[in-house]
């Protein structure tokens, strides 16, 4: 059997002690960046929204592109109660047309924040479970009810609703205008809402 050398068992402790030295310097800047990073404020949402107001029927004027609504034409959200604190939800859409087949998502929506009622959970797929709910914070609500804005906690998302199927350009406009100082409008894509019955 052939042994180290003295010297190369120095060299091997130096090199050990070397890559220890490394990696506790390199775990300090991680910790330390990591505690001087300030956290992204949360988006801010309508100071109160009133939850009968809410209800009824809603139509998509545009939205950053989903998965799930993928070939969706004529979108719409109908919201009704279904228990204390609980919205019933039915989301429905045209598949690739107006005249295409009726696609129907029912779920519910769970207030969080009952001081506000701006904040709240939906869900589609086992929607009792809160891990497979998604966030839906109302962050711009005309005083009539008539359009409303919705993204999540990060800004992520965003959704803008309408009453009517159709949305005056203007009205459209001062909405994104409004939001942008929060979240993204770069990825919005306008619903097709024309033909629609």
């Amino acid at each position: 059997m052939i042994k180290n050398s003295g010297s190369d068992q120095s060299v091997y402790a130096l090199s050990r002690s070397f890559f220890a030295i490394m990696a506790l310097v390199s775990s300090f800047h991680a910790a330390h960046g990591q505690e001087n990073r300030a956290a992204p404020a949360p988006v801010q949402t309508v100071s109160f929204v009133d939850v009968n107001q809410y209800l009824g029927t809603w139509y998509e004027i545009a939205s950053n592109p989903q998965r799930f609504s993928e070939g969706c034409t004529c979108t719409q959200a109908d919201y009704s109660i279904r228990s204390e604190g609980v919205l019933k939800v039915v989301n429905t859409c045209r598949d690739r047309s107006p005249t295409g087949r009726v696609r129907t998502a029912n779920g519910r929506a769970y207030i969080q924040d009952t001081q506000s009622n701006a904040k709240l959970s939906v869900g589609f797929l086992l929607p009792f479970l809160p891990w497979f709910r998604g966030e839906y914070w109302i962050i711009d609500l005309a005083q009539d009810y008539s359009y409303a804005a919705v993204s999540n906690s990060k800004g992520s998302s965003l959704w803008i609703l309408s009453r009517t199927r159709q949305m005056d350009p203007q009205t459209y406009a001062e909405i994104l205008e409004r939001v942008s100082q929060q979240v993204s409008v770069d990825n919005l894509v306008l619903q097709e809402q024309s033909g629609c019955n």
